[in-house]
Protein backbone atom coordinates (compact mmCIF):
# COMPACT_ATOMS: atom_id res chain seq x y z
CA UNK A 1 0.00 0.00 0.00
CA UNK A 2 1.14 3.55 -0.20
CA UNK A 3 -0.57 5.13 2.74
CA UNK A 4 2.73 7.62 3.62
CA UNK A 5 1.77 9.16 0.28
CA UNK A 6 -1.88 10.04 0.51
CA UNK A 7 -1.50 11.18 4.74
CA UNK A 8 1.36 13.42 3.26
CA UNK A 9 -0.82 15.20 0.65
CA UNK A 10 -3.35 15.40 3.29
CA UNK A 11 -1.06 17.11 5.35
CA UNK A 12 0.07 19.23 2.79
CA UNK A 13 -3.54 20.18 2.70
CA UNK A 14 -3.99 21.01 5.93
CA UNK A 15 -0.77 22.44 6.79
CA UNK A 16 -0.37 24.68 3.39
CA UNK A 17 2.74 23.73 1.52
CA UNK A 18 3.69 26.69 -1.04
CA UNK A 19 5.74 25.25 -3.81
CA UNK A 20 4.02 21.92 -3.34
CA UNK A 21 0.58 22.51 -4.94
CA UNK A 22 -0.53 22.83 -1.01
CA UNK A 23 -3.36 24.96 -0.04
CA UNK A 24 -3.19 27.28 2.74
CA UNK A 25 -6.53 26.04 4.27
CA UNK A 26 -5.82 27.56 7.94
CA UNK A 27 -5.02 30.94 6.47
CA UNK A 28 -8.30 30.46 4.59
CA UNK A 29 -10.49 29.54 7.68
CA UNK A 30 -8.53 32.69 9.51
CA UNK A 31 -9.27 35.07 6.95
CA UNK A 32 -12.82 34.33 6.68
CA UNK A 33 -13.39 33.41 10.34
CA UNK A 34 -14.90 36.73 11.20
CA UNK A 35 -17.09 37.20 8.23
CA UNK A 36 -19.09 33.38 9.33
CA UNK A 37 -18.84 34.34 12.79
CA UNK A 38 -20.81 37.45 12.39
CA UNK A 39 -23.22 35.86 9.84
CA UNK A 40 -22.24 38.11 7.00
CA UNK A 41 -21.85 34.90 5.14
CA UNK A 42 -24.43 31.95 4.37
CA UNK A 43 -23.92 29.10 2.99
CA UNK A 44 -26.97 27.25 1.66
CA UNK A 45 -29.30 29.94 3.12
CA UNK A 46 -28.02 28.94 6.71
CA UNK A 47 -26.92 31.99 8.72
CA UNK A 48 -23.77 31.74 9.68
CA UNK A 49 -23.35 27.80 8.82
CA UNK A 50 -20.93 26.70 6.60
CA UNK A 51 -19.83 23.71 4.28
CA UNK A 52 -16.28 23.01 4.77
CA UNK A 53 -16.37 20.84 1.36
CA UNK A 54 -16.97 24.11 -0.40
CA UNK A 55 -13.57 25.56 0.71
CA UNK A 56 -11.79 22.36 0.03
CA UNK A 57 -13.20 21.85 -3.16
CA UNK A 58 -14.64 18.59 -2.18
CA UNK A 59 -11.48 17.24 -1.64
CA UNK A 60 -10.36 14.73 0.83
CA UNK A 61 -9.26 16.60 3.48
CA UNK A 62 -12.92 18.20 3.00
CA UNK A 63 -14.94 15.48 3.64
CA UNK A 64 -12.86 13.84 6.09
CA UNK A 65 -13.29 17.13 8.41
CA UNK A 66 -17.43 17.19 7.46
CA UNK A 67 -19.50 17.72 5.27
CA UNK A 68 -22.36 18.37 6.85
CA UNK A 69 -23.55 22.44 7.35
CA UNK A 70 -23.54 24.13 10.15
CA UNK A 71 -19.87 23.87 11.08
CA UNK A 72 -18.42 27.12 12.65
CA UNK A 73 -15.27 28.78 10.92
CA UNK A 74 -12.47 29.39 12.79
CA UNK A 75 -11.61 28.53 16.53
CA UNK A 76 -12.14 24.47 17.13
CA UNK A 77 -14.00 23.64 14.46
CA UNK A 78 -11.29 23.58 11.29
CA UNK A 79 -8.10 22.31 13.51
CA UNK A 80 -6.17 21.69 10.19
CA UNK A 81 -2.49 22.35 11.76
CA UNK A 82 -2.82 19.47 14.03
CA UNK A 83 -3.04 16.84 10.77
CA UNK A 84 -0.04 18.70 9.63
CA UNK A 85 2.06 18.46 12.20
CA UNK A 86 1.14 15.50 14.16
CA UNK A 87 3.85 14.23 15.64
CA UNK A 88 5.65 16.65 17.43
CA UNK A 89 2.54 18.39 18.37
CA UNK A 90 1.88 14.81 19.77
CA UNK A 91 4.73 14.48 21.23
CA UNK A 92 4.66 18.15 22.89
CA UNK A 93 1.79 16.82 24.06
CA UNK A 94 2.99 14.66 26.56
CA UNK A 95 5.91 16.32 27.41
CA UNK A 96 3.78 18.93 28.68
CA UNK A 97 1.24 16.22 30.77
CA UNK A 98 4.51 15.00 32.72
CA UNK A 99 5.61 18.95 33.52
CA UNK A 100 8.08 18.95 30.47
CA UNK A 101 9.73 15.86 30.91
CA UNK A 102 11.90 14.51 28.44
CA UNK A 103 10.85 11.47 26.52
CA UNK A 104 12.16 8.02 25.53
CA UNK A 105 11.53 7.22 22.12
CA UNK A 106 12.68 3.64 22.62
CA UNK A 107 10.08 3.10 25.18
CA UNK A 108 7.12 5.85 23.86
CA UNK A 109 7.36 5.05 19.88
CA UNK A 110 9.34 7.61 17.34
CA UNK A 111 7.35 10.60 16.57
CA UNK A 112 5.48 9.76 12.78
CA UNK A 113 8.13 12.20 11.43
CA UNK A 114 10.96 10.60 12.66
CA UNK A 115 9.53 7.28 11.31
CA UNK A 116 11.23 5.46 8.06
CA UNK A 117 10.00 2.25 5.59
CA UNK A 118 7.30 -0.43 6.71
CA UNK A 119 6.99 1.89 9.88
CA UNK A 120 6.08 4.77 8.51
CA UNK A 121 3.69 3.54 6.23
CA UNK A 122 1.97 1.11 9.35
CA UNK A 123 1.82 4.68 11.16
CA UNK A 124 0.13 6.46 8.06
CA UNK A 125 -2.75 3.63 8.04
CA UNK A 126 -2.92 3.85 11.71
CA UNK A 127 -3.50 7.92 11.69
CA UNK A 128 -5.58 7.29 7.89
CA UNK A 129 -7.91 4.63 9.28
CA UNK A 130 -8.45 7.21 13.25
CA UNK A 131 -9.21 10.04 10.54
CA UNK A 132 -12.07 7.90 9.09
CA UNK A 133 -13.55 6.76 11.97
CA UNK A 134 -13.56 10.25 13.48
CA UNK A 135 -15.35 11.27 10.60
CA UNK A 136 -17.89 8.86 10.47
CA UNK A 137 -18.74 9.69 14.42
CA UNK A 138 -21.78 11.08 14.06
CA UNK A 139 -22.94 9.12 11.10
CA UNK A 140 -23.21 11.57 8.91
CA UNK A 141 -20.76 9.89 5.64
CA UNK A 142 -23.76 8.01 4.04
CA UNK A 143 -23.37 5.83 0.99
CA UNK A 144 -22.65 8.67 -1.73
CA UNK A 145 -20.19 10.25 0.56
CA UNK A 146 -18.18 6.95 1.00
CA UNK A 147 -18.42 6.57 -2.92
CA UNK A 148 -17.03 10.25 -3.45
CA UNK A 149 -14.16 10.02 -0.78
CA UNK A 150 -12.76 6.81 -2.02
CA UNK A 151 -12.72 8.94 -5.13
CA UNK A 152 -10.85 11.40 -4.22
CA UNK A 153 -8.63 9.31 -2.47
CA UNK A 154 -8.16 7.65 -5.41
CA UNK A 155 -7.26 10.67 -7.18
CA UNK A 156 -4.32 11.28 -4.88
CA UNK A 157 -2.66 8.31 -6.19
CA UNK A 158 -4.11 5.30 -3.76
CA UNK A 159 -3.44 1.53 -5.27
CA UNK A 160 -5.62 -0.93 -5.28
CA UNK A 161 -4.83 -2.59 -1.93
CA UNK A 162 -4.98 1.02 -0.27
CA UNK A 163 -8.45 1.52 -2.06
CA UNK A 164 -9.87 -1.71 -1.23
CA UNK A 165 -8.24 -0.85 2.78
CA UNK A 166 -10.31 2.22 2.42
CA UNK A 167 -13.38 0.90 1.48
CA UNK A 168 -13.45 -1.83 4.18
CA UNK A 169 -12.88 1.18 7.04
CA UNK A 170 -15.48 3.38 5.78
CA UNK A 171 -17.68 0.38 5.90
CA UNK A 172 -16.42 -1.22 9.53
CA UNK A 173 -18.70 -0.91 12.46
CA UNK A 174 -17.34 2.29 14.76
CA UNK A 175 -15.38 0.34 17.16
CA UNK A 176 -12.78 2.27 19.43
CA UNK A 177 -11.31 -0.78 21.21
CA UNK A 178 -10.46 -2.14 17.78
CA UNK A 179 -9.00 1.20 16.42
CA UNK A 180 -7.06 1.30 19.91
CA UNK A 181 -5.24 -1.90 19.23
CA UNK A 182 -3.97 -0.62 15.84
CA UNK A 183 -1.86 1.76 17.56
CA UNK A 184 1.97 0.40 17.67
CA UNK A 185 2.87 2.30 20.81
CA UNK A 186 2.07 5.15 23.39
CA UNK A 187 3.39 7.61 20.61
CA UNK A 188 1.21 6.19 18.13
CA UNK A 189 -1.83 6.40 20.45
CA UNK A 190 -1.36 9.87 21.15
CA UNK A 191 -1.23 10.52 17.26
CA UNK A 192 -4.06 8.74 16.71
CA UNK A 193 -6.13 11.07 19.15
CA UNK A 194 -5.02 13.99 17.54
CA UNK A 195 -5.71 13.40 13.99
CA UNK A 196 -9.03 12.44 15.41
CA UNK A 197 -9.52 15.61 17.45
CA UNK A 198 -8.73 18.04 14.47
CA UNK A 199 -11.39 15.87 12.58
CA UNK A 200 -14.28 16.27 15.04
CA UNK A 201 -16.43 18.75 16.08
CA UNK A 202 -16.64 19.61 19.58
CA UNK A 203 -19.81 21.00 20.14
CA UNK A 204 -21.59 17.37 18.52
CA UNK A 205 -22.38 15.06 21.26
CA UNK A 206 -22.04 12.12 18.90
CA UNK A 207 -18.52 12.98 18.09
CA UNK A 208 -17.62 13.97 21.83
CA UNK A 209 -18.57 10.72 22.97
CA UNK A 210 -16.26 9.16 20.40
CA UNK A 211 -13.35 10.69 21.58
CA UNK A 212 -13.97 9.74 24.58
CA UNK A 213 -14.50 6.64 23.80
CA UNK A 214 -11.32 6.59 22.26
CA UNK A 215 -9.24 8.12 24.31
CA UNK A 216 -10.25 5.34 27.18
CA UNK A 217 -9.63 2.65 24.69
CA UNK A 218 -6.09 4.14 23.86
CA UNK A 219 -5.11 4.56 27.61
CA UNK A 220 -5.02 7.99 27.33
CA UNK A 221 -5.17 10.09 31.23
CA UNK A 222 -7.19 13.11 31.85
CA UNK A 223 -4.03 15.12 31.65
CA UNK A 224 -3.17 13.75 28.31
CA UNK A 225 -6.60 14.64 27.07
CA UNK A 226 -6.32 17.85 27.33
CA UNK A 227 -2.54 18.67 25.90
CA UNK A 228 -3.35 17.01 23.14
CA UNK A 229 -6.65 18.88 22.50
CA UNK A 230 -5.57 22.13 23.40
CA UNK A 231 -2.53 21.20 20.80
CA UNK A 232 -4.80 20.82 18.37
CA UNK A 233 -6.51 24.02 18.88
CA UNK A 234 -3.59 25.97 19.33
CA UNK A 235 -1.65 24.42 16.14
Amino acid sequence: MNAKRILDQLMKQAGGSSGTGGTDLKGMVDNLSSQFSSGSGQSGGQKGGFDPKQLLGGGALGMLIGSKRGRKMGGKALKYGAIAGVGMLAWKAWQNSRGGADGDEAREGRPMDHLEGSQQEQRSLELLQAMIMAARADGHVDERERVMLAEQIDEMGADDELHDWVERQLKAPLDALALARQADSPQAAREMYLVSVAVIDDDNPMERAWLDQLASALGLDDSLKRELEQQAVAS
